[in-house]
Protein backbone atom coordinates (compact mmCIF):
# COMPACT_ATOMS: atom_id res chain seq x y z
CA UNK A 1 0.00 0.00 0.00
CA UNK A 2 1.19 3.68 -1.02
CA UNK A 3 0.25 6.83 -0.94
CA UNK A 4 2.57 8.76 -3.57
CA UNK A 5 1.05 12.71 -2.73
CA UNK A 6 -1.36 14.41 -0.43
CA UNK A 7 -2.68 18.03 -2.13
CA UNK A 8 -4.87 20.47 -0.48
CA UNK A 9 -6.20 22.69 -3.42
CA UNK A 10 -8.59 26.22 -2.73
CA UNK A 11 -11.33 25.53 -5.04
CA UNK A 12 -13.46 28.77 -3.83
CA UNK A 13 -15.43 30.55 -6.61
CA UNK A 14 -14.03 27.70 -8.88
CA UNK A 15 -16.81 25.56 -11.16
CA UNK A 16 -16.59 22.35 -13.31
CA UNK A 17 -17.07 24.34 -16.16
CA UNK A 18 -14.24 23.14 -19.09
CA UNK A 19 -13.72 27.16 -20.23
CA UNK A 20 -10.61 28.32 -20.47
CA UNK A 21 -11.63 31.99 -18.48
CA UNK A 22 -12.78 30.02 -15.75
CA UNK A 23 -10.04 30.08 -13.15
CA UNK A 24 -8.22 27.27 -11.67
CA UNK A 25 -8.11 25.78 -8.31
CA UNK A 26 -4.93 27.42 -6.00
CA UNK A 27 -2.51 25.02 -5.12
CA UNK A 28 -2.20 25.62 -1.36
CA UNK A 29 -0.14 22.64 -0.23
CA UNK A 30 2.04 19.58 -1.83
CA UNK A 31 3.68 16.58 -0.77
CA UNK A 32 4.40 14.22 -2.67
CA UNK A 33 7.01 10.73 -2.62
CA UNK A 34 8.22 9.69 -5.72
CA UNK A 35 11.22 7.73 -4.77
CA UNK A 36 9.90 4.51 -6.72
CA UNK A 37 10.03 6.42 -10.18
CA UNK A 38 13.54 6.84 -11.72
CA UNK A 39 15.50 9.72 -11.47
CA UNK A 40 14.57 11.41 -15.32
CA UNK A 41 10.45 10.49 -14.53
CA UNK A 42 10.59 12.10 -10.95
CA UNK A 43 9.92 16.22 -12.74
CA UNK A 44 7.41 15.21 -14.86
CA UNK A 45 5.50 12.79 -11.97
CA UNK A 46 5.47 16.23 -9.64
CA UNK A 47 4.25 17.99 -12.62
CA UNK A 48 1.28 15.55 -13.65
CA UNK A 49 0.26 15.31 -10.10
CA UNK A 50 -0.74 18.82 -9.95
CA UNK A 51 -1.81 18.82 -12.95
CA UNK A 52 -3.88 15.30 -12.57
CA UNK A 53 -5.26 17.10 -8.75
CA UNK A 54 -6.05 20.32 -10.71
CA UNK A 55 -7.94 18.59 -12.59
CA UNK A 56 -9.95 16.27 -10.38
CA UNK A 57 -10.62 19.30 -7.62
CA UNK A 58 -11.98 21.21 -9.95
CA UNK A 59 -14.07 18.58 -10.88
CA UNK A 60 -15.49 17.86 -7.05
CA UNK A 61 -18.21 19.60 -6.11
CA UNK A 62 -18.83 20.99 -2.53
CA UNK A 63 -19.61 18.49 -0.22
CA UNK A 64 -18.59 15.90 -2.68
CA UNK A 65 -16.47 12.93 -2.24
CA UNK A 66 -15.24 11.10 -4.87
CA UNK A 67 -12.24 8.36 -6.60
CA UNK A 68 -11.17 8.13 -9.83
CA UNK A 69 -9.65 4.81 -10.64
CA UNK A 70 -6.71 4.66 -12.95
CA UNK A 71 -5.42 1.10 -13.75
CA UNK A 72 -3.74 0.31 -10.10
CA UNK A 73 -3.99 4.15 -8.63
CA UNK A 74 -7.01 5.88 -7.46
CA UNK A 75 -6.96 9.29 -6.90
CA UNK A 76 -9.02 10.43 -3.89
CA UNK A 77 -11.48 14.16 -3.39
CA UNK A 78 -12.98 15.92 -0.88
CA UNK A 79 -14.39 19.03 -1.24
CA UNK A 80 -15.51 20.93 2.01
CA UNK A 81 -16.89 23.97 1.65
CA UNK A 82 -14.22 25.24 -1.03
CA UNK A 83 -11.33 23.71 0.19
CA UNK A 84 -10.30 20.56 -1.07
CA UNK A 85 -7.86 17.75 -0.23
CA UNK A 86 -6.95 14.62 -2.53
CA UNK A 87 -4.67 11.75 -2.15
CA UNK A 88 -2.65 9.72 -5.07
CA UNK A 89 -3.00 6.09 -3.59
CA UNK A 90 -2.70 2.70 -5.11
CA UNK A 91 -5.72 0.45 -5.42
CA UNK A 92 -4.89 -1.49 -2.25
CA UNK A 93 -5.25 1.59 0.51
CA UNK A 94 -8.56 1.45 2.05
CA UNK A 95 -10.89 3.69 1.15
CA UNK A 96 -12.42 4.54 4.35
CA UNK A 97 -8.93 5.29 5.89
CA UNK A 98 -8.24 7.56 2.72
CA UNK A 99 -11.06 9.64 3.18
CA UNK A 100 -10.66 9.74 6.92
CA UNK A 101 -7.02 11.48 6.13
CA UNK A 102 -8.51 13.14 3.93
CA UNK A 103 -10.55 14.74 6.39
CA UNK A 104 -7.70 15.27 9.27
CA UNK A 105 -5.46 17.08 6.59
CA UNK A 106 -8.74 19.54 6.30
CA UNK A 107 -9.24 19.95 9.49
CA UNK A 108 -5.52 20.40 10.52
CA UNK A 109 -5.26 23.07 7.51
CA UNK A 110 -8.37 24.95 9.00
CA UNK A 111 -6.59 24.95 12.47
CA UNK A 112 -3.11 26.23 10.89
CA UNK A 113 -4.40 29.12 8.53
CA UNK A 114 -8.09 29.67 8.93
CA UNK A 115 -9.78 31.25 6.51
CA UNK A 116 -6.79 33.15 4.55
CA UNK A 117 -7.16 30.32 2.03
CA UNK A 118 -10.14 31.83 0.66
CA UNK A 119 -8.08 34.68 -0.85
CA UNK A 120 -5.15 32.62 -2.05
CA UNK A 121 -4.60 33.27 -5.91
CA UNK A 122 -1.01 31.77 -6.33
CA UNK A 123 0.01 28.32 -6.25
CA UNK A 124 1.85 28.14 -2.26
CA UNK A 125 5.85 27.52 -2.87
CA UNK A 126 6.48 26.53 0.81
CA UNK A 127 5.90 23.14 2.26
CA UNK A 128 3.73 22.80 5.06
CA UNK A 129 5.36 20.55 7.74
CA UNK A 130 2.08 18.81 8.97
CA UNK A 131 1.08 17.15 4.84
CA UNK A 132 5.23 16.19 4.81
CA UNK A 133 4.16 14.23 8.04
CA UNK A 134 1.08 12.81 7.25
CA UNK A 135 2.71 11.91 4.20
CA UNK A 136 5.02 9.32 5.96
CA UNK A 137 2.66 8.88 8.82
CA UNK A 138 -0.40 7.58 7.14
CA UNK A 139 1.61 5.37 4.72
CA UNK A 140 0.05 2.59 7.38
CA UNK A 141 -3.92 2.84 6.26
CA UNK A 142 -3.68 1.60 10.42
CA UNK A 143 -2.98 5.25 11.31
CA UNK A 144 -5.98 6.57 9.52
CA UNK A 145 -8.05 3.76 10.65
CA UNK A 146 -7.86 5.62 13.71
CA UNK A 147 -9.14 8.17 12.68
CA UNK A 148 -12.40 6.78 12.06
CA UNK A 149 -12.59 6.77 15.84
CA UNK A 150 -12.71 10.15 16.42
CA UNK A 151 -14.54 11.38 12.85
CA UNK A 152 -18.22 10.66 12.29
CA UNK A 153 -19.35 7.46 10.55
CA UNK A 154 -18.11 7.44 6.65
CA UNK A 155 -20.78 5.96 4.08
CA UNK A 156 -19.27 4.91 1.52
CA UNK A 157 -21.92 4.59 -0.57
CA UNK A 158 -21.88 8.38 -0.94
CA UNK A 159 -18.71 8.20 -2.55
CA UNK A 160 -18.69 8.66 -6.56
CA UNK A 161 -16.34 6.16 -8.00
CA UNK A 162 -15.25 7.30 -11.77
CA UNK A 163 -13.69 3.83 -13.26
CA UNK A 164 -10.40 6.27 -15.28
CA UNK A 165 -9.79 9.73 -15.16
CA UNK A 166 -11.88 10.11 -18.12
CA UNK A 167 -15.00 9.40 -15.76
CA UNK A 168 -14.45 13.05 -14.06
CA UNK A 169 -14.53 15.26 -16.88
CA UNK A 170 -17.08 17.06 -18.78
CA UNK A 171 -18.92 15.30 -21.84
CA UNK A 172 -16.86 16.46 -24.86
CA UNK A 173 -13.62 17.21 -22.64
CA UNK A 174 -10.69 14.76 -23.46
CA UNK A 175 -7.63 13.84 -21.49
CA UNK A 176 -5.42 15.01 -23.95
CA UNK A 177 -6.66 18.32 -25.10
CA UNK A 178 -6.39 19.20 -21.20
CA UNK A 179 -2.72 18.30 -21.32
CA UNK A 180 -1.82 19.93 -24.06
CA UNK A 181 -3.54 23.29 -22.52
CA UNK A 182 -2.02 22.77 -19.35
CA UNK A 183 0.24 25.09 -17.64
CA UNK A 184 1.33 22.84 -15.29
CA UNK A 185 3.35 20.56 -17.22
CA UNK A 186 6.97 21.63 -18.91
CA UNK A 187 7.62 20.17 -22.44
CA UNK A 188 9.83 17.11 -21.16
CA UNK A 189 6.48 16.08 -19.25
CA UNK A 190 4.31 16.64 -22.43
CA UNK A 191 6.89 14.08 -23.86
CA UNK A 192 7.00 12.28 -20.97
CA UNK A 193 2.68 11.74 -21.14
CA UNK A 194 3.02 10.95 -24.82
CA UNK A 195 5.74 8.31 -24.38
CA UNK A 196 3.63 6.52 -21.47
CA UNK A 197 0.34 6.67 -23.49
CA UNK A 198 1.91 5.35 -26.88
CA UNK A 199 3.79 2.18 -24.38
CA UNK A 200 0.09 1.64 -22.79
CA UNK A 201 1.32 2.83 -19.49
CA UNK A 202 -0.10 6.13 -18.76
CA UNK A 203 -0.77 4.77 -15.07
CA UNK A 204 2.43 4.97 -13.95
CA UNK A 205 2.18 9.33 -14.03
CA UNK A 206 -0.30 8.69 -10.70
Amino acid sequence: MKITALLVLNCNGVNSSSSSTEPNPTVLANACDVSQFGFFQKTAVREFIVFVGRTVAKRTSLGQRQSVQQEEYKVHSFNRNGLCALGFMDDHYPVRSAFSLLNKVLDEYDKDFGDSWKTAQADATQPWPYLTEALTKFQDPAEADQLLKIQRELDETKILLHKTIDGVLERGEKLDSLVEKSKDLSVASHLFYNQAKNTNQCCTIL
